[in-house]
């Protein structure tokens, strides 16, 4: 889950559950299968002998931290009732910028001009290919996480309950490394000093401080001191250099919950019941993130991800990119957490984090607002996956 391209992203680790504890539409009618084809267009990959890693004779190709193996489009369950539309926009975007294999594909995906189910799934298995993704030593089960974009309410200026500061980077960042500490940034009058007059906003609740520098970035609906009322995103812009820490873990190692209670919703009921610990709690991650401010124009766009392009809620994974390339089309197969309804569909991989490493692993984008806030929060569910790649 990245919202700042490019700087290794500390706090996409598994989103916010795996971060905070440190670990449908109209349908059309199914489209024949293409049968799958060898690709000579390996995907900067080094083929391996088909009989020393895969039955029969399917394909194989290897990455840094991957092999794929070469798939049916019957082997993808539910392919043919996605609602295949809803991906052409995030497709389009990351052909934005496409990788060298892509470009052949990304000028023909900008030529077409009807967009429905059918004809998205018919120019896919046209000119992709699936290719099942394994670990190194040939496993195919993996896990799949939740992220969101935080929406707070937020003032201009200090006023109310509206007492907690988010701040732009303060101007001697890059004189003193690592920077203060988070709890020295709160107790320190030098550190707090250096903090004054870079406040971009005031918000209500410290944790929901900690959610978006965990997040990365967040939508604030602020209040400007003459009253009027806008929306606008806060993106990250630095961080104090100090390790990440998770409040989580420091939970389970205080013996305040299990492992498997963990949870954003159960941290939140902690800190409503311990209100005099909530600084302890917070002062165990050290490390703090500053942001800069951002239009908002169109607010269905998502933030930036690692590749760059804005991420499409529902249609956008973050992912281990030794494993899989940005901009790949990839199809997953997992669960809903809170109805561990089937979700079945294809997204496209166009972000990635430090902590999201492996083979099979993904962070699953589901938006903003309250609903994505609580899928995100108690995602973790058995994943497997497929990419699809361009036919030679």
């Amino acid at each position: 889950m990245t919202m700042f391209p490019g700087r290794g992203r500390w706090w996409m680790a598994a989103a916010i559950l795996g971060a905070l504890v440190g670990c449908a539409s109209l349908q059309y009618p199914p489209v024949a299968p293409v049968p799958p084809e060898p690709a000579a267009n390996a995907p900067a990959a080094t083929p391996v002998p088909s009989s020393a890693s895969s039955p029969g004779d399917k394909p194989v190709l290897t990455r840094a931290r991957s092999r794929w193996v070469g798939a049916a489009w019957t082997d993808l369950p539910g392919w043919e009732f996605d609602s295949t539309a809803e991906l052409w926009p995030a497709l389009l975007r990351s052909c934005e910028k496409p990788g060298p294999d892509w470009t052949k594909l990304c000028a023909d995906a900008q030529k077409l001009t009807t967009i429905t189910d059918g004809s998205v799934r018919v120019f896919l298995q046209n000119r992709v290919q699936p290719w099942r993704v394994e670990t190194l030593d040939g496993a195919t089960d993996g896990l799949m996480t939740g992220y969101y974009e935080p929406l707070v309410e937020a003032s201009r200026v200090p006023r109310g309950a509206f007492r907690i500061p988010l701040y732009a980077p303060p101007a001697d960042l890059a004189t003193r490394k690592p920077y203060w500490t988070r709890q020295q940034l709160d107790t320190v009058r030098a550190a707090q000093a250096a903090l004054r007059g870079r406040e971009i906003a005031y918000i209500a609740d410290p944790l929901d401080a900690l959610v978006l520098q965990i997040q990365g970035s967040g939508r604030l609906q602020l209040t400007e001191a003459d009253g009027t009322r806008k929306l606008l995103r806060v993106a990250f812009a630095a961080h104090n250099d100090q390790p990440y820490k998770s409040v989580g873990r420091w939970l389970i190692d205080q013996g305040e919950m299990t492992l498997e209670q963990a949870s954003w919703p159960s941290i939140k009921a902690w800190a409503r019941k311990n209100p005099k610990r909530l600084n302890e709690m917070l002062w165990a991650n050290p490390r703090v993130i500053f942001f800069r401010e951002e239009p908002l124009p169109d607010p269905q766009l998502g933030p930036k991800g690692g590749q760059g392009v804005p991420l499409t809620p529902g249609r956008s994974i973050a992912v281990d990119t030794q494993s899989i390339p940005y901009g790949t089309p990839v199809w997953v197969d997992a669960t809903e957490p809170l109805s561990a309804t089937p979700l079945r569909r294809a997204v496209m991989a166009q972000d990635t984090g430090t902590a999201i490493t492996g083979a099979v692993r993904a962070d699953y984008f589901w938006g903003w607002g309250e609903t994505a806030e609580q899928q995100a929060g108690r995602m973790k569910q058995p994943l497997r996956l497929w990419v699809l790649w361009p036919r030679s």
